[in-house]
């Protein structure tokens, strides 16, 4: 599907007609720098709690990250299997999201069909709900700096088509007994070839039109069984810049600490022997205290720990 008529769909689910002016549209809903989904699950709440207490503005700072920075962050989970009255998971997720505003429910199974899919509904909803210069996907288990993050996003705020993340060509497993095996190694060619670049999958952003394009054709682009090879394969066909940010894919301390003393604060930071914060819930807190980046960034920040 042409980028023309994804949006013109885009904008039939979101109740405006493709003739609408963009001036008629941008008075509808307030133009945001991005909005950001932190892809949880049911089982995390300690991690959600985790990163409340320290890079996840809360209450009246949230809203005014959003109104005053154009900045929207959000956790975001689907539904359970059986997600009737009676469901504890479910009115659990009730209060909390009645206790933090800060969640948003996907129409979606959790856990079923995979991430990929998962990342596909966040776009589709975000859309509908946001209207954003980029979208942002991000781990629960890892460190952001949204202050550094809103500065690599602005540089590149005049670009309709950008991919912003660690960009990385891993080896493709054809060995069915490892955790990475790829049932569709055989595409890749011969034994022993990389993927295509693609960003690493703890943190990444696409534009607007990338985020619409991906959210139109969701029913036709095939997913593979790491999301981020997906991701990446959803954009290699399109007309795209690929943006290697390597100040996304930053060290826990000491290797953040040592990143902004040089001038060269980090955007997000993580253990890449455990692809996030190993143990988040208990070391997020060790990890913002040494990798926030302070007052600099001038957002509405969590309590200093």
């Amino acid at each position: 599907m042409r980028l023309a008529a994804a949006r013109a769909a885009q904008m039939r689910n979101q109740g405006v007609s493709p003739s609408d002016s963009a001036a008629d549209q941008g008075n509808m809903r307030p133009r945001l720098l991005f909005v950001m989904g932190i892809m949880t699950t049911f089982d995390n709440r300690r991690r959600r709690d985790s990163i409340r207490k320290t890079w996840m503005p809360q209450g009246e700072r949230l809203r005014m990250l959003e109104k005053d920075k154009g900045i929207v962050t959000r956790f975001v989970i689907g539904r359970s299997a059986n997600p009737g009255p009676d469901s504890e998971v479910e009115r659990a997720m009730d209060a909390e999201e009645k206790e933090y505003n800060d969640i948003l429910r996907l129409n979606h199974v959790e856990g079923q069909d995979g991430l990929p899919l998962k990342i596909q509904m966040f776009l589709s909803s975000a859309l509908s709900t946001w209207d954003a210069d980029f979208y942002v996907k991000v781990d629960d288990d890892v460190h952001v700096n949204i202050g550094i993050t809103r500065s690599i996003l602005a540089r590149h705020r005049s670009k309709p088509r950008v991919y912003i993340g660690c960009m990385k060509s891993g080896p493709v497993i054809a060995n069915n007994e490892s955790k990475y095996y790829e049932p569709d190694h055989w595409k890749f060619g011969t034994a022993g070839n990389n993927y295509f670049r693609h960003a690493t999958r703890q943190l990444y952003a696409i534009t607007r039109d990338l985020a619409t394009y991906i959210s139109a054709n969701k029913h036709i682009l095939h997913k593979y069984t790491n999301e981020d090879v997906s991701f990446g394969s959803w954009l290699i066909g399109l007309d795209v810049e690929h943006v290697d940010e390597r100040s996304l894919c930053c060290g826990i301390p000491p290797d953040c600490e040592w990143k902004a003393q040089a001038g060269n604060p980090c955007g997000a930071s993580f253990d890449w022997n455990c692809s996030g914060v190993c143990n988040p819930a208990e070391r997020m807190e060790e990890v913002h205290r040494r990798c926030w980046e302070h007052r600099e960034a001038a957002l509405p920040q969590a309590q200093e720990s």
